[in-house]
């Protein structure tokens, strides 16, 4: 563990449910926690209780026993959280109301989010195209993605992240930086750059793009930028790998046996924050190591 980042005040948030799978989200979290020198708040909504009338009374259905049971949920992972990582300060929150809607509110006063990859109910396990969806595309802050099948810190250091020439790209490098330099990483940076087979047939006499010269202007940029962070990470060792391929499809498999994934969202403010970039949202389906989505940049309240 490095002392890249100092200790901060702001939250993990983990989210909790029942089902298979929820011990590693939990165990990603308390170390993304222990790494930061950040609480960790474990998190398990519930929908606000079904009211009703008895006479001339109110009365509520159910709502007392979905928050016992997530009570218990909440004291299980704690103390999971805190037997594996006793230097971590951890809370549980039961909160009523929409997961998607309380999630991005508490992004605006989280240091991460952390969520599943599919699945239903609670935080966990949404299912892509809902909760989980509108969490990476709204969210004030990152939101990391876990997917089923990931268990514990690969053996190799090393964290991945999606660059292109675009300023997306550049806050998904920011934290990737950050991310390997916490780890003791290596940092690879990953751009997949278009090959003649990629373009369409145009008309008779169209002049073919020179993709040695937009390469090389890829690296340029992308080299300046691991300049400018040198004196920042010292320890980070970074790797430029620029291949004729489709993003999405070298993005997955640079993320075999990868600790993190970084992609940037692409989504502006207003109707354009309702998806995210093609490419981020593929490799959320597809990438082997958890997947950590960067606000867009000028989104409201995102830092």
């Amino acid at each position: 563990m490095t002392s890249a980042v100092p200790s901060r005040s702001k939250p993990i948030v983990v989210g909790v449910d029942e089902g298979s799978g929820q011990e590693r989200l939990v165990l990603f979290a308390a170390r993304e926690a222990a790494l930061r020198g950040c609480p960790l708040q474990v998190a398990h909504a519930i929908r606000s209780p079904l009211t009703g009338t008895r006479g001339d009374e109110p009365v509520e259905h159910d709502g007392g026993s979905a928050a016992s049971e997530g009570a218990r949920l909440l004291r299980r992972y704690e103390d999971l959280a805190r037997s594996e990582f006793p230097e971590v300060a951890v809370a549980g929150e039961l909160p009523f109301g929409h997961a998607a809607a309380v999630l991005v509110e508490w992004s605006r006063d989280a240091e991460m989010i952390v969520v599943g990859h599919r699945g239903s109910g609670g935080f966990p396990r949404l299912p892509l195209g809902s909760v989980s969806w509108q969490v990476a595309t709204h969210a004030h802050c990152p939101v990391v993605v876990v997917r089923p099948g990931v268990t514990a810190e690969p053996r190799e250091g090393r964290v991945v992240v999606g660059v292109d020439t675009g300023d997306t790209s550049l806050e998904a490098l920011d934290l990737a930086y950050v991310e390997a330099d916490l780890r003791g990483a290596r940092l690879e940076l990953v751009h997949g750059a278009f090959s003649p087979g990629m373009v369409p047939t145009g008309p008779i006499g169209m002049v073919p793009p020179d993709f040695a010269v937009l390469d090389q202007g890829a690296r340029d940029f992308l080299t300046k930028e691991i300049d400018r962070r040198r004196d920042r990470h010292p320890a980070v060792r970074a790797d430029l790998r620029i291949e004729h391929t489709r993003p999405a499809t070298l993005l997955a498999e640079a993320s075999r046996d990868a600790s993190l994934l970084v992609v940037g969202s692409h989504g502006r403010t207003g109707l354009r924050r309702l998806i995210l970039g093609s490419v981020s949202a593929e490799v959320l389906h597809t990438a082997e190591c958890p997947v950590a989505v960067t606000p867009a940049p000028g989104a409201p309240n995102a830092d």
